[in-house]
């Protein structure tokens, strides 16, 4: 048996506005332009505008109208935008230029290209495609012959032995650049100096010592090479200086600009520092001035004017008011991401002045995502959306947003310090360091401590690895 009853409930909802201002609050600058692109091509009832001379005279507003609907909340073509999105610092005569370019070939293009130069028939020149296919960006095959071979028959009917795809693999290995096709470090390394052998001679010590001693090279044995191939110290330094100048990845050496989708990091934050005092702003160079359409505002008016609106003129009705809506929503939206992005970078600044000064690592305080949520009034959350993908452009480099946080340590007087410093003073340890006797972890330990920083082996191991350093024996030179 059915039962009717009330119930109340107490539900959290976030308005448009809100959801729209999380969204661009994790969008850095370059995808914000993207992203306000998209939005003036989607909705008709957002529009590009320019900031008038202050001195012409403003139109008188028209009136409010009706469903609680205000004319005032937008801007006009005739009025002076509420919200500038240009960085003071720029004109508002700058051009946003847009450069063109042309595509060029990929790497595997440029490798397909050279199987011209082989007496291909038809299938011959399947199997080569199929080979080159399955080299990666770097030049290396990471597929045996017999895999190939199987692949082949099952998925191009194409029946060949291993020996036939292995001779075609080898004549892909004698392909421009160097050392491509590849299966490991040893091999593409010896390509390399087999050419340089027969092109210009002279590289019969470095093909002996990797053929021979690659292992002992990899970790750096060089006393056990020495013995093992009779030299002197200076005998194998010129040696190690002849392989070190070839190049691990052969695929790289294909390096037209427009090959590859390079990531380009656009500051998000542009930082000046002249005679002791900050400048701060948005860099929003290539960011147009939005304003709600006009046009749109009026075919609002004279819909709602018109008392006999047939089914589909309230439909259309609907839809204009739908779309001023969502332009408003977002023109306010992009006005609060520019003032909580301008109020917790102020806030990140403030807590980090010492450091903005002049770039010194060791000046950076310890800083979490609370501390600055507390100094701001914003939500944790909303100060992680801010950092995250965010970067600083200052006079003396650019910076995540994210590598201004750090936990704290104490030292020997009981400070606390940023991990961010302990790494600055241990990154200074190793670039100083001997490199013919390079300090163990131990060492570097007891050196920290002797520094007032009291932490154990194991931490320093991890900071090390963090900084991208390999354990003593591997940054031994000679």
């Amino acid at each position: 048996m059915q039962k009717l009853g009330l119930q109340q409930k107490l539900q959290q909802r976030l308005s448009p506005l809100q959801v729209q201002l999380i969204k661009m609050l994790e969008v850095p600058t370059m995808e914000m332009e993207q992203r306000i692109e998209r939005e003036l091509e989607e909705n008709p009832a957002l529009e590009e505008g320019r900031e008038k001379d202050e001195n012409a005279p403003e139109e008188e507003k028209q009136e409010n109208m009706e469903d609680d609907f205000s004319l005032d909340e937008y801007q006009y073509e005739d009025d002076i935008p509420s919200y500038k999105l240009y960085a003071n610092n720029r004109s508002k005569d700058d051009k946003h230029v847009e450069i063109p370019f042309s595509a060029g070939r990929t790497f595997h293009e440029y490798l397909i290209s050279q199987l011209n130069e082989l007496s291909l028939d038809e299938t011959q020149e399947k199997v080569a495609e199929y080979i080159i296919g399955n080299i990666d960006e770097d030049g290396y095959l990471n597929r045996d012959v017999p895999s190939m071979v199987d692949d082949l028959a099952f998925m191009q009917n194409i029946y060949i032995t291993d020996d036939e795809l292995q001779t075609m693999l080898d004549d892909i290995k004698q392909f421009d650049p160097p050392g491509v096709g590849a299966t490991n470090l040893k091999e593409c390394l010896l390509l390399q100096l087999y050419q340089k052998q027969e092109e210009y001679g002279g590289y019969e010590k470095p093909i002996l010592l990797l053929e021979k001693s690659f292992d002992d090279f990899v970790k750096k044995r060089y006393t056990a090479i020495q013995n093992r191939m009779n030299i002197e110290e200076e005998e194998l330094k010129e040696i190690l200086e002849q392989i070190i100048k070839l190049n691990p990845k052969p695929g790289n050496a294909f390096s037209n600009p427009m090959n590859k989708m390079v990531q380009q990091v656009v500051p998000d934050f542009l930082l000046e520092y002249h005679n002791g005092e900050f400048q701060l702003s948005l860099n929003n160079r290539n960011v147009p001035e939005l304003k709600v359409s006009r046009t749109y505002v009026n075919m609002l008016q004279d819909m709602q004017g018109n008392k006999e609106n047939s089914r589909s003129q309230k439909e259309a009705l609907m839809f204009v008011k739908q779309k001023l809506d969502s332009a408003k929503w977002f023109i306010e939206a992009i006005k609060q991401r520019h003032n909580t992005l301008m109020v917790t970078m102020n806030a990140i600044l403030e807590m980090q002045t010492e450091f903005f000064k002049d770039g010194d690592e060791t000046k950076l305080k310890p800083m979490l995502l609370k501390h600055v949520a507390e100094k701001t009034g914003f939500d944790i959350s909303t100060i992680s959306r801010v950092s995250n993908s965010k970067h600083i452009e200052t006079h003396f480099g650019i910076y995540s947003l994210k590598f201004f946080f750090s936990d704290s340590l104490q030292n020997s007087d009981g400070e606390d310090v940023s991990t961010k410093e302990i790494k600055a003073v241990l990154k200074g340890a190793i670039d100083k360091e001997s490199k013919r006797k390079p300090l163990t972890d131990q060492q570097l330990t007891d050196l920290l401590n002797e520094k007032g920083y009291h932490i154990a082996r194991r931490t320093v191991a991890k900071y090390r690895e963090e900084l991208k350093f390999p354990v003593a024996r591997l940054r031994k030179e000679i």
